[in-house]
């Protein structure tokens, strides 16, 4: 028998044991009068003497994270929500009953008491229990003194276990649901409306991304895990909707990386009569706002890094190629991004800096505007720490986005990023049906080539655009990098509850 069978067996015994005592196993419910942060918060500041006066009598439960003490007394601590309480118990107080119930718990096991709250002889804020109940037993036993889970592969496997021993996880979750509703706070103060739009559709729109394929059954329909809800927050639009958002989970069927999971959380919104300098100005004043509001500051630490999210650069995508050049001799011009030829030369020149390091090699047949986009992303990305918001993209990976007036080569769009990563996109919504027909030609062609990720032609799209849809600007914001900048995470895993992971190779024998 293994040691884990053999302590299932052992706490099996236990819970015999208990039962026959005349206590439930599974109780159905326990009527708590106060949860352990209402006590902290409650009578943290009240003296012993004070708490001997008022004997303030509670009903409390928790899971058992220590017990201390032997013979006819002991101490244990019993842990909810992220606070800690002491419970001081007695076989006098107890009865032979309670106290042979006590005896039989074990780490883990969850638990009720009654009694009064006094401070003991160092002070401590505690209950004198006078009665214990067992609400659950803990069959497996937990990792070594709370803290022994640190293996990355089953912390994310076991996130249960991982909340139970590992304080500071349950932190970073408390976070990420202080951001979300900060998020629709400040979206709504704005005159935003939330809306849901569908996760299954008939064609992967709204991004350039690989999507995830299922099949319904009753139609006989080939449907998409939805890439992005972008066309259908802009036909909400079209329909007289001036403002829209939703926190919507997305799909792309692509690789995994400390940055990227398949399943994804984003923010999407779309404001009428507005472009894409709205939009800038008003994420520059979203994000710290919403900092404060999860973290209480806007100066943050990410790695070696401190963070202000208060202040914003900005740079043209051919500005910042120049600005983050590592060599001032081979710098391109801003000419140089007109031409394929000087660009493939700016190209050579980067690989010589590099050497094997961190090489660029542009696949036969890319476009101009798609070489541009990879020349950004290798020689500036990384370096975008600081709040950086980076406008006027080509054309050719912008498929939704408005040109700009003066050069239809590029279009109206921004991305934001921090810490190395990007952040967020938004651009000028292309609203010319004509115009985004050809778009979607454009991106057929470069399908046919080979282009997986390459936008699909969606005619009900550009009929809903054929009934006007009014100058509009959107954006998306990723929540799960948001979520890893503000709490100092490293993996996107660490910021999602369930990531994705490949299946145990050999998975614990079940209990028997």
């Amino acid at each position: 028998m293994s040691f884990d069978l053999e302590l299932f067996e052992q706490r099996r015994q236990k819970l015999q044991q208990i039962e026959a005592l005349g206590h439930e196993a599974y109780p159905h419910r326990f009527a708590y009068t106060h949860t352990l942060e209402q006590i902290t918060a409650a009578y943290s500041e009240k003296t012993a003497e004070e708490l001997t006066s008022e004997k303030p009598s509670v009903r409390i439960c928790g899971r058992m994270q220590s017990i201390r003490g032997h013979g006819k007394a002991g101490f244990a601590d019993l842990v909810q929500g992220g606070q800690r309480l002491q419970i001081y118990v007695r076989k006098d107080a107890l009865g032979d009953n309670g106290f042979a119930l006590y005896r039989l718990l074990d780490l883990g096991d969850l638990v009720g008491a009654e009694g009064y709250l006094f401070r003991t002889k160092t002070g401590e804020l505690s209950l004198h229990a006078t009665t214990v109940s067992l609400l659950a037993k803990a069959m497996l036993p937990l990792p070594e003194k709370w803290h022994g889970l640190q293996d990355v592969e089953a912390r994310y496997r076991q996130r249960y276990l991982d909340l139970i021993a590992n304080p500071e996880v349950r932190r970073v979750f408390a976070a990420r649901s202080r951001l979300v509703r900060a998020l629709r706070e400040a979206l709504e103060r704005r005159g935003y409306m939330e809306v849901e739009t569908p996760m299954m559709q008939p064609m992967a729109g709204g991004a350039t991304a690989h999507p995830f394929r299922t099949h319904h059954n009753a139609l006989n329909l080939d449907l998409y895990l939805r890439i992005a809800p972008e066309l259908y927050l802009k036909r909400l639009v079209v329909g007289g909707f001036d403002r829209v958002y939703e926190i919507n989970r997305n799909f792309r069927n692509e690789g995994i990386s400390t940055q990227h999971n398949p399943e994804f959380t984003m923010l999407e919104f779309y404001q009428a009569y507005s472009d894409y300098n709205d939009l800038m100005e008003m994420t520059e004043k979203l994000l710290p706002e919403v900092a404060e509001a999860t973290c209480g500051t806007t100066t943050l630490s990410y790695g070696e890094h401190t963070i202000d999210l208060s202040r914003f650069s900005r740079f043209t995508l051919r500005e910042a190629i120049r600005e983050f050049w590592p060599e001032e001799s081979s710098r391109p011009t801003l000419e140089d991004f007109s031409d394929p030829q000087r660009t493939g030369a700016a190209i050579e020149a980067w690989n010589r800096l590099q050497g094997e390091h961190d090489r660029l090699v542009i696949p036969a047949g890319t476009s101009q505007g798609a070489t541009l986009a990879h020349l950004f992303e290798t020689v500036c990305e990384r370096k975008l720490i600081q709040p950086t918001l980076i406008y006027e993209f080509p054309v050719e990976v912008s498929p939704l986005a408005k040109s700009k007036k003066d050069e239809p080569g590029w279009v109206e769009r921004f991305e934001l990023f921090v810490a190395g990563m990007e952040i967020a996109n938004a651009y000028s919504e292309l609203n010319d049906p004509e115009e985004q027909r050809r778009r979607f030609e454009l991106q057929a062609a470069l399908k046919e080539k080979g282009d997986r990720e390459a936008h699909v032609m969606d005619e009900d799209y550009i009929r809903c655009l054929s009934y006007g849809m009014p100058p509009t600007a959107g954006e998306g914001i990723g929540i799960d990098r948001l979520v890893m900048i503000l709490t100092g995470s490293r993996s996107i895993r660490d910021v999602i509850l369930f990531p994705l992971l490949r299946p145990e190779s050999s998975p614990a024998p079940a209990a028997e």
